[in-house]
């Protein structure tokens, strides 16, 4: 017979047991899909744990969908996974990401000869006399500091100039409503983010390799010039640019390509513009390209960089490393991550409301911190 005292007592010595075999952790089976798409030797890491941080970009709740994963490492494709319905022959829209691209576009214009760095941009509007925007300079327009009066990102959407200018009143000639803006701030003193700069970039391509050409003419010259100078030599064969009506890449947001084919292009950014052993843009370029603005420690030349914001929150993960890292980035969710250091490009393409991105952009950064 139990006397009654320990019949109480005893129940409360089995609490600490129960307590732990609830709280152990559960071992969660790794998804087979994300296993299948790493390969068997990924290098610095381990195949489960690429296979688990990608899942991981896949299926964190409030991170949204995840529709493409292709990670390179020393050269070698080394992961890669899409969501049903997807696959490595879908054409994936670049958002903001189109903007390196115009970046290195016009850098090759440079090296040509054929625009200056650091000249007044040959825009008649801006070229007559006493007009101040006759002062910008191709280095602001890069760096995201014309002085230009612009809006990215309004409330409500509609007041936006980019939305303005792609999809309501300047959407038929997006560089005449971009070029129209006046100046708010003197050139070069302040750093503001616009999709319709690269627009205005853009726009100086068709007007250095089409001079008074009709629209068909504008389009042909750069979507020939692009293939023929870098889509073609990195192997970006399945890339599409949009054009406006009048003529205009959209340079600021409009690029298909497949999931590979950006990671391509992102190796191309880590051989300092070299593919195939050639140097498709100067090595200089590219280091301007991914050189902190004058008014934006975590923005270069068309190109995001992991590095702390000189104003609001970061856009990549700065506290974390590789300080070397950089990203073309493109609206709700689009990256193309580079190190060159760790010889790491990850590509990650879907659809995530603007303001989880930095959920991802954090699991992103937990797939960068296996390599070293």
């Amino acid at each position: 017979m139990i006397p009654g005292r320990l019949i109480l007592i005893a129940p409360l010595a089995l609490v600490p047991a129960l307590i732990a075999c609830h709280s152990a952790p559960v071992a969660v089976p790794l998804n087979p899909a994300a296993r299948a798409a790493v390969t068997a030797d990924p290098g610095d890491t381990t195949r489960e744990a690429l296979a688990q941080s990608i899942d991981a970009v896949f299926t964190a709740p409030g991170a949204g969908e995840t529709r493409a994963m292709v990670v390179w490492h020393d050269g070698k494709l080394i992961a890669e996974r899409y969501a049903p319905g997807y696959d490595r022959n879908t054409r994936f829209i670049s958002w903001s990401m189109a903007k390196t691209v115009t970046g290195v576009l016009i850098g090759m214009l440079v090296s040509d000869g054929r625009l200056r760095l650091d000249s007044s941009v040959p825009i008649p509007l801006w070229q007559r006399p006493g007009d101040p925007r006759g002062e910008i300079t191709l280095r602001q327009l890069l760096q995201m500091r014309s002085g230009l009066r612009h809006v990215e990102g309004g409330d409500p959407p509609y007041l936006s100039d980019e939305v303005r200018m792609l999809f309501l009143d300047g959407r038929d000639d997006m560089a005449r409503y971009a070029e129209a803006q006046p100046l708010q701030y003197d050139p070069g003193q302040k750093w503001v983010y616009s999709t319709n700069t690269a627009v205005i970039l853009a726009d100086l391509a068709a007007r250095v390799l089409a001079p008074n050409g009709a629209p068909e003419m504008r389009r042909r010259a750069v979507l020939d010039y692009l293939r023929t100078r870098l889509f073609d030599p990195v192997g970006m064969h399945s890339a599409v640019p949009e054009f406006d009506a009048a003529g205009t890449m959209v340079g600021g947001s409009s690029i298909h390509a497949t999931a590979r084919d950006w990671a391509l292009f992102g190796e191309f950014l880590r051989h300092r513009g070299a593919a195939g052993g050639v140097q498709l843009v100067p090595r200089q370029w590219i280091d301007f390209m991914t050189s902190p603005s004058p008014r934006e420690s975590q923005y270069g030349a068309q190109i995001w960089l992991n590095r702390p914001a000189t104003s609001g929150r970061p856009s990549l993960f700065p506290d974390r490393g590789p300080a070397d890292l950089f990203a073309c980035e493109g609206h709700l969710g689009q990256y193309v991550l580079v190190s060159p250091s760790r010889r790491l490009t990850v590509v990650r393409l879907g659809m995530t409301p603007e303001d989880h991105t930095d959920l991802v952009a954090a699991k992103l950064g937990d797939v960068v911190a296996l390599f070293r």
